[in-house]
């Protein structure tokens, strides 16, 4: 059985199943009074239809999860989206607005010298941001938010949150801002392997926690040492059972890694 496969991911829910965790949307994080809780994240930065495959799985285990859309063609499905809200997973936003607006109208955030105004950036992204909210809340319920990465950008797309908040806008809830991660253990897939940190630009919190599995195999052989309380972050174009898209991630990652760990990736 090959690691990234969705034999695998079953085999991994089903041996935390076993110990007893719940797996709940972020949302609820605040209400449960469960001892063992997994917050399971799904960062859908693309191929949209690998979430939905990944989502009935976990429908079928009876597990609910919290999936992030991003608001571009390569991720945004309203059909998908509003599927996979229907199964009983939480729909949130994967915002990454700080990224557009220097993509598409870097122009007018600029200073006579040519400079990044950041407070400019700032309120145009703000805004960027709401738009998007209103359009994934016209097709879903929408409770949390969460950062898209974006490692082949300078700015960091929370920095919106130095000036606004999100609460405001009935947001109740970012994992990385919200989240006491002294309580929680956090495992990412980020850059196709779970301690990628070499090649991991900003998927990093701060937690007492710190493990060093290499492989899903190591996460379920050592499923017995795990902290009660963990988020379990995954991007579900990673992970297939067909052959052909398994290679392609395998390869198209790897290169990817090469570049954010030698020019990103700030040590």
């Amino acid at each position: 059985m090959k690691d990234f496969s969705l034999n695998l991911y079953k085999e991994l829910l089903t041996n935390l199943m076993s110990k007893d965790y719940r797996f709940i949307p972020f949302k609820m994080y605040k209400e449960s009074k469960e001892n063992k809780i997994i917050i399971l994240r799904h960062d859908v930065d693309r191929l949209p239809y690998n979430s939905l495959e990944m989502a009935e799985m976990e429908f079928d285990l009876g597990i609910r999860g919290t999936y992030y859309f991003r608001v571009v063609p390569c991720s945004f499905d309203e059909k998908i989206i509003q599927k996979i809200e229907s199964m009983g997973h939480e729909v949130g936003y994967h915002y990454e607005d700080i990224d557009l607006i220097l993509k598409r109208q870097k122009s007018e955030v600029k200073n006579l010298n040519g400079k990044i105004n950041e407070e400019k950036l700032i309120v145009l992204a703000y805004n960027h941001f709401c738009l998007n909210l209103e359009k994934l809340k016209a097709l879903v319920d929408i409770k949390t938010v969460c950062m898209h990465g974006s490692p082949l950008s300078k700015y960091d797309n929370k920095i919106i949150w130095k000036k606004y908040n999100y609460k405001e806008l009935g947001i109740i809830g970012e994992p990385y801002l919200d989240l006491n991660w002294n309580e929680f253990g956090y495992f990412t897939d980020t850059g196709r392997r779970w301690n990628g940190d070499r090649h991991n630009v900003r998927d990093k919190v701060k937690s007492k926690y710190q493990f060093d599995f290499k492989s899903t195999f190591d996460i379920i052989n050592n499923v017995n040492s795990l902290p009660n309380k963990l988020m379990i972050t995954l991007h579900p174009q990673r992970w297939s059972n067909n052959i052909f898209n398994w290679y392609k991630e395998l390869i198209t990652q790897s290169g990817k890694n090469i570049i954010k760990e030698y020019f990103f990736v700030k040590n």
